[in-house]
């Protein structure tokens, strides 16, 4: 007998329409994630990321289209969907009046995973032991306890990833999680939840402007004006997209054009030459060269080349076939309607 896994995240012809919009936000996105996988979604702005992971956490209803979490539809049952997921927003949701450690103990209070207290000290020893290595963990131990109006940014975005992962979430949701993090704490971050996931499995979902934090992503969709432009693996995006390639140069640059030309090596440039080449055959290329060379530069592309490249032929595309038009606008408004959906979802 032969069993299946369903997908932690099931996305099937989402579309998400503001009123009075010219375009859709979310234009028929289809993809799924896997159990215990680490995703991201990337995009510029104004490109349906933030809908997109609004729709996902039940914070805005689709226009059409279904989407499953976890097994359960963020339409019909809501309420599940949020019991199984731990999200980190990019804007703040804190308790300024209130200390850190007040704001995870209510959170987690809310969620069942503790029963209520009225005080840290009354609580029991498996809460003090978890808030207290992950506040270690985001170095916010000697601050925990103070009021969050007294916090700076980043210290914030710390609290806000302590509280978001207290109650060992299923399927996690980072919407620019490391925003305001300095290095430090971005990597300490990064370290705990690559252990948590392997640990318990955890589902990822990771937008960011930061691309090098999706360089180890299992998948990486690329979504730009409400559609999905590329899907895959970050090699596999990045080897469609961009090529490795090759920069020489040489005091004698009339030989060194004479030999590429000779050996049918194909360039460009005048000078230095770029020569677009598989990685494994770089070797092989600069060992024919015989004209003594001043400059030798590989060049390996990274998922930013991919997604610079991706993006760019996008909205070229889009310009020759006149979709430009107003999308600046709907962007704005979808941004805008975003944040007063997200309000009516969490009241």
């Amino acid at each position: 007998m032969v069993t299946t896994t369903a997908p932690a995240i099931d996305v099937r012809h989402l579309v998400k329409r503001y009123l009075n919009a010219r375009t859709n936000a979310v234009d028929g996105i289809d993809f799924t994630v896997d159990p215990g996988e680490f995703f991201a979604l990337l995009g510029p702005n104004g490109a349906g990321k933030t809908t997109t992971i609004s729709i996902l956490t039940t914070m805005l209803l689709p226009t059409s289209g279904v989407v499953r979490i976890a097994g359960h539809d963020v339409r019909t049952e809501a309420s599940a969907v949020r019991r199984h997921v731990g999200i980190i927003f990019q804007r703040p949701s804190l308790d300024q009046n209130l200390t850190g450690e007040e704001n995870v103990r209510f959170h987690s209070i809310l969620y069942g995973l503790y029963p209520f207290r009225p005080s840290y000290r009354l609580m029991p020893g498996a809460y003090r032991r978890q808030l207290q290595d992950l506040a270690a963990v985001l170095e916010l131990r000697e601050d925990i306890f103070r009021p969050v109006k007294t916090y700076s940014g980043g210290m914030r975005r710390k609290l806000e990833i302590i509280r978001s992962l207290m109650h060992h979430p299923q399927v996690l949701f980072l919407d620019e999680p490391t925003a305001g993090l300095d290095p430090a704490s971005r990597r300490g971050l990064w370290e705990y939840l690559d252990e948590e996931r392997r640990r318990s499995g955890t589902t990822v979902l990771l937008t960011t402007h930061y691309l090098d934090e999706a360089e180890n992503a299992g998948r990486v969709a690329i979504l730009n004006r409400g559609v999905i432009v590329s899907l895959g693996t970050p090699g596999a995006v990045k080897a469609e997209l961009v090529r490795h390639y090759v920069l020489v140069d040489a005091d004698d640059r009339a030989a060194l054009r004479g030999e590429l030309l000779a050996a049918g090596v194909p360039f460009s440039g005048a000078g230095p030459f770029r020569v677009d080449v598989d990685g494994s055959a770089t070797h092989a290329l600069l060992r024919a060269i015989r004209t003594p060379l001043t400059l030798v530069q590989t060049h390996t592309p990274s998922l930013e080349d991919a997604y610079l490249e991706v993006v760019g032929r996008a909205d070229s595309e889009a310009g020759e076939d006149g979709g430009t038009v107003g999308r600046g606008d709907d962007a704005d408004r979808a941004e805008r309607a975003d944040r007063a959906g997200a309000a009516e979802g969490v009241a």
